[in-house]
């Protein structure tokens, strides 16, 4: 067992070590931001931070559960998992909990469960499983169907509860996708789509119907008469384009509620009433403007460790989960925050370096399905905290208090390096 062969032989031991920095800066970050007494003891379980402690001992529970099972026991039990998975998801409409206007998880008592974690880890799984199938061909329309379907049942789910920032991750499934060979012109549509969606809300779906109407006659009106363009199809497109973008307006009217609709708003700058506009700043913005403040308040070395005066002051709502990254900037500086994204670099290199590695095509899609998942939480959360994309409520991996969180994103990790581990079982 502990020999060169053995489960502790075999495991990515510097993959570890950067998990428990990452877990330790974190929670230290937390112990900062939820600080109330200092006489109280860190094992305080009524605390933030004696909390977090907590979770970090199941998450502990959940690496031994982990490590000491069967590997092929995740492979075998994918589709298990992804349907048990969707069944959680579905129940939180009859039987969720509503918290800050979001009906995402369960309440066990002792503990809020997010399913929606869960099923990140599920559905790379799922996906992988699918994919490494012997039958299956991604070069298939019917197998690219399939593929697609696993990663936009859980997304669907989660959008209404409503929680838009949570469904935008399984987008990040993708990936593995291109990874693997799916069409190159599926990630043409997807960033498309994405463009679609922000010029019809700032720009109306009758300017980019009009937008649309005068592409296609600039196309065939110039375009040499050696260059062949299917009509039919290319009209069917931006048919389907204009569509897109009527369902753009429906969605945001009727799906996101009005918090998602005024970040919308300040991020695109779709509001022209400035008095409306300035009053979305100091309660929607507010967040945002109170992090980028804490930041720059730490200038390069921080103002150090219980010092923050905005982190002490609770100047950043939510400063101990979505926007724990700005306690860095001001109590560490920008040693510190160059450190954090330091420490992040060297984990999500490695993970890759450990997926490029693998025997197993299933392990490297799952591998490659961690990586997706881990790095667009960690894009996202770091780009809301410093202004540049808006709040949606994405916590930063392993930093972020939160049980559900740090549990499912611990199991994610360490699934895939129990898949690792078996790739030198018999030395290879």
């Amino acid at each position: 067992m502990f020999g060169s062969r053995g489960l502790f032989g075999r495991i990515d031991w510097l993959t570890i070590l950067l998990y428990v920095l990452l877990v330790l800066v974190g929670w230290v970050n937390i112990y900062s931001t939820t600080l109330s007494d200092p006489d109280l003891s860190i094992f305080d379980f009524s605390t933030l931070y004696g909390k977090q402690l907590f979770f970090i001992g199941l998450a502990g529970l959940g690496i031994l559960f982990v490590l000491f099972i069967e590997t092929n026991f995740f492979e075998r039990f994918a589709s298990i998992f992804y349907i048990i998975s969707l069944i959680l998801l579905l129940g939180l409409f009859v039987f969720g909990k509503t918290i800050a206007g979001a009906t995402s998880w369960y309440d066990l008592g002792f503990f809020n469960l997010q399913p929606s974690e869960l099923a990140k880890m599920t559905t790379a799984l799922a996906l992988a499983k699918y994919l490494s199938d012997i039958q299956t061909d991604i070069r298939s329309r019917k197998h690219q169907i399939y593929a697609l379907a696993i990663i936009l049942l859980p997304a669907l789910l989660i959008l209404p509860q409503p929680d838009p920032g949570s469904s935008l991750i399984y987008f990040s499934l993708f990936f593995v996708l291109f990874r693997e060979g799916f069409p190159l012109y599926y990630l043409g549509i997807l960033v498309v789509m994405v463009a679609l969606f922000a010029t019809t809300l700032m720009f109306g779906t009758v300017w980019v119907s009009i937008g649309l109407l005068m592409l296609t006659i600039l196309i065939f009106g110039f375009k040499k008469k050696s260059t062949k363009i299917p009509l039919l199809p290319f009209i069917a497109i931006m048919g389907a384009a204009v569509l897109f973008s009527f369902s753009v307006r429906f969605v945001f009217d009727n799906v996101f509620e009005q918090r998602h609709r005024d970040r919308f708003a300040l991020w695109l700058s779709l509001e022209k009433d400035e008095k409306k506009l300035e009053e979305i700043r100091k309660t929607i913005g507010y967040n945002t403007y109170q992090s980028e403040k804490a930041i720059e308040s730490g200038g390069f070395f921080g103002k150090g460790f219980l010092e923050g005066t905005r982190t002490k002051g609770d100047f950043v709502p939510e400063q101990h989960t979505d926007y724990i990254f700005s306690s860095v900037g001001e109590e560490w500086g920008f040693l510190g925050t160059a450190t954090v994204i330091l420490l992040f670099s060297i984990f999500f290199l490695r993970l890759i370096f450990i997926a490029e590695r693998q025997k197993s095509d299933f392990s490297r899609m799952y591998g490659y399905g961690v990586i997706s998942i881990l790095l667009i939480h960690y894009f996202i959360n770091i780009g809301m905290v410093i202004g540049l994309l808006p709040t949606i409520g994405v916590p930063l991996p392993f930093f972020s208090y939160g049980g559900s969180g740090l549990i499912f994103f611990t199991m994610l990790l360490f699934v895939f390096l129990k898949l690792d581990s078996n790739r030198l079982k018999d030395g290879i």
